[in-house]
């Protein structure tokens, strides 16, 4: 079962958006611009936001186009690329992690952008004014993954009891995420060896190598785009190497991981979808509230926990949402 509810924190009207130009000259071919950090446009969050905007009527090549820049996990590119797409004149940008909603904003203030912010606190940096009243050109989605990253942690403990020595896959945009998994274990008291990912593309045979060296019992992962670009490697690897596995998205899950915990990505860029349609359709992003995610899921794949010899708690599994068997 999937979960796919989102609470708008206040309401807000739509008005058009001031650059009526803009608008008008796109009113046959609509140009969405995105702005990827390290993902491409294969990535299935990706998929979902092009299948809700043709759900909501726009068809590529007849009133819309899409304008992928990728990064590659090399952040130093991004103020470049988000200058090539306002260079190609597109009419919303969309956006997910902090360095690319970074680049975006710096790069245009009247272009309207809608993030999909994961990990990052949109109002302290200054991207939007409040939830309620974004301001300015950006709006969009807003989840902290920090403040479910403790319970995600516990969850993990209760599915292995006697595991003593876990080891925590992260890399440079994960910094605040491994603070908070040494702060979550604090009451734990397990032994957390963090194994630091670097230069992408990122070598995860050799992590894994060094997490079998160190006997490290089960895998928790942190999330960036390079780490979820290798999610499937990640699972299979850990697969092979019968250690249990953590992540944030269930889309880790669906490839052979063993528990998630965490909203559905997706369902966020189906959201961010319905947000552009708002704006292309003349609504102003600083009319429009910043939703924050409410509902979160518990996804499990039992096939996998056979696989490597995990008996899962009957508890858990009466709170899963989704069961992979």
């Amino acid at each position: 079962m999937r979960r796919r509810e989102f609470i708008t924190v206040f309401g807000g009207a739509a008005a058009s958006w001031p650059l009526v130009a803009r608008a008008q000259k796109a009113a046959k071919i609509a140009r969405i611009g995105v702005l990827s950090t390290g993902n491409p446009r294969s990535a299935p969050f990706y998929r979902a936001f092009e299948q809700r905007l043709r759900d909501l009527g726009f068809v590529e090549g007849q009133n819309i186009a899409f304008e992928y820049r990728d990064a590659e996990g090399k952040v130093d590119r991004l103020p470049g690329l988000a200058a090539e797409l306002i260079s190609l004149d597109v009419n919303v940008i969309c956006t997910a992690t902090d360095p690319a909603t970074r680049a975006a904003k710096e790069a245009t203030a009247n272009i309207p952008i809608v993030m999909v912010a994961i990990n990052y606190d949109p109002v302290a940096l200054g991207y939007i004014e409040s939830i309620a009243r974004p301001g300015a050109n950006v709006t969009g989605l807003f989840f902290q993954h920090l403040e479910l990253l403790t319970k995600r942690f516990g969850l993990f403990k209760e599915m292995l009891p006697s595991v003593s020595r876990i080891a925590v896959l992260s890399d440079l945009l994960t910094a605040d995420q491994l603070n908070a998994a040494e702060l979550a274990n604090r009451s734990a008291g397990l032994e957390l060896q963090s194994m630091n990912l670097q230069n992408p593309p990122y070598d995860f045979e050799n992590a894994f190598q060094a997490a079998m060296q160190s006997r490290a019992e089960a895998i928790f992962v942190l999330e960036s785009p390079l780490i979820f670009r290798g999610r499937t490697q990640i699972a299979q690897l850990a697969i092979k190497n019968r250690l249990p596995t953590s992540f944030a998205f269930r889309e880790y899950v669906e490839v052979g991981g063993l528990v998630s915990y965490g909203v559905n990505f997706s369902t966020m860029y189906q959201r961010a979808a319905e947000y552009t349609d708002k704006i292309l359709r003349g609504a102003r992003p600083s009319d429009l509230p910043v939703e924050q995610s409410t509902k979160f899921e518990l996804a499990i794949n039992l096939k996998t926990a056979k696989a490597i010899g995990v008996v899962v708690p009957p508890t858990l599994l009466a709170l899963a949402d989704e069961v992979i068997e």
